[in-house]
């Protein structure tokens, strides 16, 4: 890639037209905003990309306001923005000038070389992010960015250019700030579209002009932009969503900021390039600085005051550290990480129930591990910490509800545990990543039509949404952390939930059943407590359906194992360990 970056200067067919002492040699690129010279500058003997607006300021007061504009862009210093040797005027047009040294434009860079990996696409486009952030960030907005706005270097370095050069678009409202964050988000849209652009190969709806095809996208068209599933090179699942999401028809939808979009794309390609077998890269930073999860507070006063009972049970000491899921992970993360280092478990599967943890870590190492956890609410802030609080209280519930729903024969404790761990991935994007996981509930949310002759638009399923703001799958960054504590391929297996969009079908082990039982009552739990209480009744139905033949599932049944854990979880015990009856053929094996 960076060796056909180089700057080359185009044979010139006919004499070249003057601009005050530069000789235009060649034109870069229009669109309706600017264009783009190639221009000799004799003065400093070199060539240089001259960057003039499309129309010339009507007055002497909108020429002034241009270049006020420009040289306040010009005085920004970034590794991703190219650096401006001149800010001028000629004949009332002001015009920009930047060292062609710098690099080809974007569209020279495609027509020197093999389409690119949609791999160097996302590393191209995180380049020019940051440089567009760093702009956004300092007040200024571009307002026409093309493709012959993006150069590319020689060592493959990605630069924005001719920031101020285009009249910003008409604003709806007076208000500056309100301005400045709608040029920003045209930008980051403008950023979207030539995403599309470079991993379909063609321009977006046959517009070379990014501007016309933001005219066209709601709220001024009515044109829906989608990346085509026929591109020259495969696009992943993540890129994909990412791609789709920067000009979803909901302007709600689209990431409103640059490092909004930067950070989808630096996850998606940290995935990547590590390959699908490591995700954990995402947390594993945030997971050595701040901890797993924090533990609930108190929990080791009061795990410190029941050692000291002698009458004290493990069963009765597991029923209390099964109400702090920061706790009772941590304890599973301990065992089955001595278990990897072969230490006085090896050759044993993995630990799945506190009461073995407590026998194998012993009083004194739980009193450690509770001491060792970050107390609530560790470094979230009150509104994170009330949203972590929402969830930790739907994921207990969906144990409890687990717990009612298993077949007879499979202990309750793990049961619960794995109806919890099922929700690990979004616990832990929760904790370390708020911002994000809200972002996640609000593209999950359906839209209200637009106009009333229309239909309301559905929310993304978790994983498009999880796509679109980490680049990664949610349940994905839960397995990897699972296999990170030292659980094995079986425990990895029962964590995962079952596909919504596939059918149940029959298990072909106990981890299978375990699995099965543990994602009916996440599928439950979800659809009370996030759809309207009108649609409640209807999931509940479609839940049963599902896993009728697996489980023998009624919707009564259903509903009565989601009453039994509200009260359990009200209650602050344990949901009751009898199971459903079930019959011999469905029973199973114990777990």
């Amino acid at each position: 890639m960076a060796a056909s970056a180089t700057p080359v200067s185009p044979t010139r067919a006919s004499p070249p037209r003057a601009f005050g002492r530069y000789e235009l040699r060649q034109l870069l690129g229009k669109s309706a905003g600017t264009m783009a010279w190639l221009a000799f500058d004799p003065r400093l003997g070199q060539e240089v990309m001259l960057t003039l607006p499309r129309v010339q300021p009507p007055d002497a007061a909108a020429l002034e306001l241009r270049l006020r504009e420009m040289r306040q862009a010009a005085r920004l210093n970034h590794p991703n923005l190219a650096h401006v040797i001149e800010v001028g005027v000629q004949d009332h047009w002001p015009y920009l000038a930047v060292d062609r040294a710098l690099g080809v434009t974007l569209a020279e860079w495609l027509a020197q070389q093999p389409p690119p990996t949609p791999l160097e696409v996302a590393a191209m486009l995180c380049q020019a992010l940051q440089g567009l952030a760093f702009a956004h960030e300092a007040g200024i907005a571009h307002h026409d960015l093309q493709m012959h706005h993006v150069l590319v270097g020689a060592q493959g370095q990605v630069r924005l250019a001719a920031f101020g050069v285009a009249d910003a678009p008409p604003a709806a409202s007076d208000d500056h700030s309100l301005r400045a964050q709608r040029d920003a988000e045209r930008d980051v849209l403008a950023v979207g579209v030539l995403l599309h652009q470079l991993l379909s190969g063609a321009p977006v709806l046959d517009e070379s002009d990014i501007a016309a095809v933001i005219a066209r996208l709601a709220p001024q068209g009515r044109d829906l932009v989608r990346l085509p599933w026929t591109t020259p090179q495969p696009v992943p699942e993540g890129l994909r969503a990412i791609a789709n999401r920067c000009t979803a028809s909901q302007e709600r939808q689209r990431y409103l900021n640059a490092r909004t979009l930067l950070r989808a794309l630096e996850g998606w390609r940290e995935v990547e390039e590590k390959g699908q077998g490591d995700p954990i890269a995402l947390l594993i930073d945030r997971l050595r600085t701040v901890g797993h999860l924090p533990a609930l507070p108190g929990i080791a006063r009061r795990i410190a005051k029941l050692s000291t009972t002698d009458t004290q049970r493990t069963d009765e000491m597991a029923e209390l550290l099964l109400q702090d899921v920061a706790l009772a992970f941590e304890l599973l993360r301990q065992v089955n990480s001595a278990q990897v280092r072969g230490t006085q478990m090896a050759g044993s599967g993995a630990v799945l129930t506190l009461r073995r943890a407590i026998a194998l870590l012993g009083v004194d190492g739980v009193r450690n591990a509770a001491n060792g956890l970050r107390v609530w609410p560790g470094p979230m802030n009150e509104a994170a910490a009330a949203a972590m609080a929402r969830l930790v209280n739907v994921v207990r519930l969906a144990g409890h509800a687990a717990q009612a729903l298993r077949p007879p024969g499979y202990d309750a404790e793990v049961v619960f545990l794995v109806a919890l761990m099922q929700n690990l991935g979004r616990l832990l994007v929760q904790y370390h990543f708020p911002d994000e996981a809200e972002q996640i509930r609000h593209l999950m949310q359906p839209l209200p039509p637009a106009q009333p002759e229309e239909r309301g638009h559905p929310g993304l399923s978790e994983a498009a949404a999880s796509y679109a703001v980490l680049g990664v799958d949610i349940e994905s960054l839960g397995a990897a952390v699972a296999r990170h504590w030292g659980l094995g391929d079986e425990v990895q297996h029962m964590i995962r939930r079952l596909a919504i969009d596939k059918p149940v079908r029959h298990p072909d082990s106990d981890a299978d059943m375990l699995r099965a039982a543990a994602s009916a009552a996440n599928e439950a739990v979800d659809a009370m407590t996030r759809l309207p209480a009108a649609k409640i009744g209807a999931a509940i139905q479609q839940v049963s359906q599902r896993y009728a033949r697996v489980l023998e599932l009624s919707p009564r049944e259903v509903q009565e194992a989601l009453q039994g854990a509200r009260a359990a979880l009200q209650s602050g015990t344990a949901a009751a360990a009898m199971p459903r009856t079930l019959t011999p053929a469905n029973a199973g094996g114990a777990a």
